[in-house]
Order: C-alpha cells, then sequence, then structure tokens
C-alpha cells in the first residue's frame, strides 16, 4: 500500500501477450473514428518496493497492427504510415513513475515509432491483482495517452474537398494490459 492505495509485489512482471492489447483510435474523413490495436506485444514491468522507481519496458510489432480492413491495415505498414519494413518495432520504456490524482499514476516515458523518440506520459489505473486457477499471480493495468503522429514524421494525408483532411492528426491510445508475476523475482 502506498498513500492508502494498493499496489502490486514488487518484483518483475511479465505482460501476458494473450490478455493484453494496445488499442488507438484515429479520426477518419473528419466525421468518424477508425479504432485497431496491434496483435503482437511483450515488455515488462519492474515493481521497486518504492513504486516512484518502477519500470516499464513494452516492444510493440507494428506489422501486427489491425484495423479490421486489411487494404487499410497494409497501408498502415507502408512507407506512408509505419514504414514496417524499415522499423519493425514500436517500443516504450518509463523514465519515471509517479502518483497521480484519483488512484491513478503518471508514467513518464519514451515512445520510439519509426525511429523517432519522444516523450509520451502514461496516465494508468492499477486494477487490482489476483491469482489465477494454474498459482500465477496476475495484475492488471489500464493506461490512456494521446499523441500526435507528426511528432513521430508521420505525416500522409489527403486533403478533402469538403476541407480537413482524411486521417487526423490526434491518436487516442489505450493499453490494457495484464501481467504475470515472475517467480524468479522473489530470488
Amino acid at each position: 500500500m502506498v498513500e492508502g492505495r494498493e499496489i502490486p509485489l514488487p518484483g518483475r512482471w511479465v505482460l501476458d501477450p494473450v490478455h493484453s492489447q494496445v488499442q488507438f483510435v484515429a479520426r477518419h474523413m473528419m466525421v468518424s473514428k477508425v479504432r485497431g490495436f496491434f496483435r503482437e506485444l511483450e515488455g515488462t514491468l519492474d515493481i521497486d518496493e518504492a513504486p516512484e522507481l518502477s519500470r516499464v519496458e513494452v516492444t510493440i510489432q507494428a506489422a501486427s497492427i489491425d484495423t479490421g480492413d486489411a487494404t487499410r491495415d497494409e497501408h498502415l505498414r507502408s512507407p506512408d504510415f509505419l514504414d514496417v519494413q524499415r522499423y519493425p518495432e514500436i517500443t516504450y520504456r518509463s523514465v519515471r513513475v509517479q502518483l497521480g490524482d484519483g488512484g491513478k499514476w503518471h508514467v513518464a516515458g519514451l515512445l520510439t515509432i519509426r525511429d523517432v523518440t519522444q516523450p509520451v506520459p502514461l496516465t494508468v489505473e492499477f486494477c487490482g491483482v489476483n491469482r489465477d486457477p494454474w498459482g500465477k499471480i496476475r495484475a492488471g493495468f489500464l493506461a490512456t495517452t494521446e499523441i500526435n503522429r507528426d511528432d513521430f514524421d508521420i505525416t500522409w494525408n489527403q486533403a478533402l474537398e469538403t476541407g480537413g483532411f482524411l486521417v487526423g492528426k490526434g491518436v487516442k491510445i489505450e493499453i490494457d494490459a495484464e501481467a504475470v508475476r515472475d517467480d524468479d523475482s522473489d530470488h
């Protein structure tokens, strides 16, 4: 407990890729939203006795992007957007963890997309911990942020006849993560 807030046990936690997802929402044609997610990710959370010293590292396979439309997904994998042939991974590494308001935490970190690294803060909610039927301890986290894709040199767009652009610059990101405590982190 930190200031009355439950935190996971100290130690190394490994993301369960089957029960974790990085989702995003971007504007399309100024009138609707496109939602998608990445199918392949891995990462670790090193929870310290002093939570402010905790660390997070996540790697996402850029080619695993999925919006439910194969043609759009291929375009998102192309040099116009993620350029997955040249930049196969998207990474996030925390640099600071701070206690936030309303039971949330603020994680300052560095997001790298297309070999461009920018500071990106996350607002993180610890969703609790439980033991699964096989004896493993699992913890849940929900993190949110918003980025401007221009900041990562993802600037492709098309002007619309009626004004505005085909693809919005802002991208909302939500990370729903389930991590399993590494039993060896006790030793």
